[in-house]
């Protein structure tokens, strides 16, 4: 199994990058992001406390992410490994995805880090907005997200820098050149 994490801020191209390395690679993606606007949705009892929570601009608690990312991965019990995208966002959720994976037999193998300024993540973020209409995009809610990132999920790359499993991929520039530098980190690490 291989399994990775793909970091970096809202509109650093995760979800985009995410879909190409999937399609290559085979991977089963599981997206925090994509897992709370179904349960929303849907209006799950879940849904409905994670739409308060995020329309508040604030990250879903651990307990709650953790839950549902073990159950998306007990889902996919075939899977050859797991692209995690939005997780984890705290040193917390980065020990109990280790533990987790432990128990598996399985480790994090590569955190790609998807490096964007600021300024190009909020224009990215304003096109998008165009035609997602992600409620999420709101500028208000988005500068809070951005400092959430900043402030606390930023945190989570020296963890992995402990392992040695962080590559620095610039995410700036041509989505093919940005996804030939993943390709090469990927086939770097599966060796």
């Amino acid at each position: 199994m291989f399994n990775l994490v793909i970091f970096g801020p809202p509109g650093a191209g995760k979800g985009t990058q995410s879909a190409k390395i999937i399609d290559k690679y085979k991977l089963a993606h599981i997206s925090t992001g994509d897992m709370f606007r179904m349960h929303i949705s849907q209006n799950t009892a879940l849904g409905q406390k994670v739409k308060q929570i995020l329309a508040d601009g604030l990250l879903v608690p651990d307990s709650i992410t953790i839950d549902m990312l073990e159950e998306e991965v007990q889902n996919n019990p075939d899977a050859t490994g797991f692209i995690f995208d939005g997780f984890p966002r705290t040193v917390a959720q980065a020990e109990a995805l280790d533990k987790f994976l432990e128990g598996k037999n399985e480790k994090i193998d590569l955190v790609l880090q998807l490096d964007v300024t600021e300024a190009e993540i909020k224009n990215r973020i304003a096109e998008r907005k165009k035609v997602s209409g992600r409620a999420d995009d709101d500028e208000d809610k988005l500068i809070k997200r951005i400092d959430e990132y900043f402030t606390k999920t930023i945190h989570v790359l020296p963890f992995y820098q402990g392992q040695g499993k962080v590559v620095k991929i610039n995410g700036i520039g041509e989505v093919e050149s940005i996804f030939g530098m993943i390709c090469a980190a990927i086939d770097e690490a599966k060796k």
